[in-house]
């Protein structure tokens, strides 16, 4: 049986066709990644702004005595100490008396108080997102000490009620804190572009 070519069709058309096809998809594909891509800047900026404003709501309110972590009267400005009835509540652990020895030392509510600061307002804004995540990771690993999620008792013998033996809300703090630093999650939202171009940051990229 003989095949017939469309007498008003070359096999130029044909190849036309194919290639019109071909960028249409290609088109379609980019499109879908671009939306992919944009939805996870999405997500990770909710995340990095969200994350920022725990450090720095836990700041605002120790320092003003807001009623909810720190009652009224009992803030910083009102003569309080951030760091003395959390520290003086350790009560197991390895580093127990190393925190006794800590509660309400000035120095020890000044490095708290301007890390809770500087650590929410970079993490919120979006710039010197791994300076943030490191400082908080350390702190985050410190009060993670503190509370000794591993004890299934305090030191009188009473239980500690501890939930985890190791994946608490510190440890989920700390990952979020290193997520949206490792993906440079500030420059959706943020002013991580501007910080970027800083020239102090092209020069020592640890400050991003």
């Amino acid at each position: 049986m003989a095949v017939h070519e469309h007498p008003h069709r070359s096999p130029g058309f044909h190849l036309s066709a194919a290639f019109r096809w071909h960028r249409t998809g290609s088109k379609s594909a980019v499109s879908a990644r671009l939306g992919t891509h944009t939805a996870q800047a999405h997500a990770l900026a909710s995340l990095r702004i969200l994350t920022g404003f725990v450090f720095l709501w836990a700041f605002l309110d120790k320092t003003f005595g807001l009623g909810y972590a720190t009652a009224s009267g009992k803030g910083w400005i009102d003569g309080g100490s951030p760091t003395k009835g959390f520290l003086n509540s350790v009560a197991a652990g390895p580093m127990e008396s190393t925190f006794h020895s800590w509660a309400g030392d000035t120095s020890a509510d000044w490095l708290f108080m301007l890390g809770l600061l500087g650590i929410g307002l970079a993490v919120m804004t979006g710039v010197a997102l791994r300076p943030a995540a490191g400082a908080g990771t350390a702190m985050m690993a410190l009060m993670w000490m503190a509370e000794w999620p591993p004890a299934r008792h305090l030191a009188n013998g009473s239980p500690s009620m501890s939930t985890n033996p190791f994946a608490d809300y510190h440890v989920i703090y700390a990952v979020a804190l290193i997520a949206v630093a490792a993906a440079g999650a500030g420059a959706t939202w943020g002013l991580g572009r501007l910080w970027a171009r800083l020239p102090i940051v092209r020069d020592h990229t640890w400050l991003r």
